[in-house]
């Protein structure tokens, strides 16, 4: 900012003018700032030369004297400006007040010598009036010369030549001073180099320290990865062992499931076949001749009576099918019969049953005129799926449960066959009771 001469402007104009009139007794004056504003105001003034205006001078301020004094060649009155900035005023003032100083000079005007001080040394009377001597442009101490210089002196000395005698010492001195020039070149340059190469070093260290920094971090960045990648394997493993505990207890649960429907189905099938099986009994029981008695008869060769004839096998849980002459039939093998026999006998039908008359087979050959046909495999014989479960009433028959296999069947009669259980064990069992496989 400018520096505002004229909120005190009448006061500086009238110190100003009793300092410029030789007839006022006024010979100097100090203006300074109004605390740190730029508003310049008197500090002092006073008619005791520049010795009293040194002691009124502030090192905490920045002040401008205008002083007037007498030129000592010539004994007339001279001006001197001082722009005084104390040692103990701060930088940033002092950047400030350094553009106020031509202003201040155009309106302090009409100084032969200015001065630009900071300290005491800077303001001493005699260095400000040597100044002023030298500043006054001519020399006025003709008048004090004594009058022996225009005297006579007597002879002078021989004049000498414009030769000059080779002083080997100056010579010597020149080239010293060549070599004190290139000594300092290269010390400067090797200073460069020096500094150069420190630059490098610096450089350098900064690098490393900046790799090793990027390695560790670089390090640190993986273990973190690597504990990342743990922690998600031990996630997945974990969660991969619940899904197999969910699975195992799923699979679990289905057999248990399974089981308790084939429990079901088991009791409620057993249910079926022991009322079957009821049914089947009750009427084993109406029967009038067992016929196991009849094949124990047929194998001892005894031609069973009108009385001794089987009654039909027990009747089939499912219904039966019709017969071409809507009757049911039973057919007997004849036993083996000795050569000599060859009559027939017939016995009295009372039964239901039509009982063909026997015939003479070729030795040691059974024919069955059944209508169910089945293939025999050539280890177990002919084979048969139980469809009810049966419970033997004695040794010789055998018992089953529903889906086992007999084995080994021989096809005795139309409603009753032998064959090999599930145990192992060979007797009759109901026909009506499997299906052939």
């Amino acid at each position: 900012m400018a520096v505002n001469l004229s909120k005190n402007g009448p006061a500086l104009t009238a110190a100003y003018k009793e300092v410029v009139n030789e007839k006022s007794d006024t010979n100097w004056a100090l203006f300074t700032y109004e605390g740190n504003s730029n508003d310049i105001r008197l500090a002092e003034k006073g008619d005791g030369g520049l010795e009293e205006m040194v002691e009124e001078l502030n090192s905490g301020k920045i002040m401008y004297a205008f002083c007037r004094v007498q030129d000592p060649n010539s004994g007339l009155p001279k001006y001197v400006l001082i722009n005084w900035t104390g040692e103990g005023v701060n930088d940033a003032r002092k950047g400030l007040c350094a553009n106020h100083v031509s202003s201040m000079a155009n309106f302090l005007k009409g100084a032969h010598v200015t001065v630009n001080a900071r300290a005491d040394e800077d303001v001493e009377p005699e260095v400000i009036m040597e100044k002023v001597a030298k500043a006054s442009g001519a020399n006025y101490s003709f008048h004090k010369e004594t009058s022996s210089r225009f005297q006579d002196s007597g002879p002078q000395g021989p004049v000498g030549s414009v030769y000059q005698k080779t002083n080997a010492m100056s010579e010597i001195r020149k080239t010293n001073k060549d070599t004190f020039w290139a000594q300092a070149e290269k010390e400067e340059e090797r200073r460069r180099l020096e500094e150069r190469r420190k630059a490098d070093e610096e450089r350098q260290h900064l690098e490393k320290e900046r790799k090793d920094r990027e390695v560790k971090e670089a390090a640190l960045r993986d273990q973190r990865d690597k504990e990342k990648a743990v922690q998600i394997e031990q996630q997945k493993k974990y969660q991969q062992q619940q899904e197999a505990e969910r699975r195992e207890q799923d699979k679990q649960r289905w057999e248990q499931q399974e089981e308790m429907q084939a429990a079901q189905k088991k009791t409620i099938r057993r249910g079926e076949s022991v009322e079957k099986a009821n049914e089947a009994a009750s009427l084993i029981s109406q029967r009038a001749m067992n016929p196991r008695d009849m094949f124990k008869q047929r194998e001892r060769g005894i031609t069973p009576s009108d009385s001794n004839v089987p009654s039909a096998a027990p009747a089939s849980p499912q219904p039966e099918p019709d017969l071409d002459d809507g009757q049911s039939r039973c057919e007997y093998d004849a036993p083996e019969v000795a050569p000599e026999e060859h009559s027939k006998e017939e016995a009295p039908d009372p039964s239901p049953c039509v009982q063909e008359p026997l015939r003479e087979d070729p030795p040691q050959v059974e024919e069955n005129n059944y209508e169910v046909t089945a293939e025999e495999t050539p280890d177990r014989g002919i084979c048969a799926r139980a469809l009810y479960d049966y419970q033997a009433a004695d040794d010789t028959e055998i018992s089953f449960d529903p889906d086992e296999i007999i084995t080994g069947i021989e096809m005795i009669d139309e409603g009753w066959w032998r064959g090999y259980g599930p145990d192992g064990h060979f007797g009759m069992f109901p026909a009506n009771y499997v299906e052939l496989v």
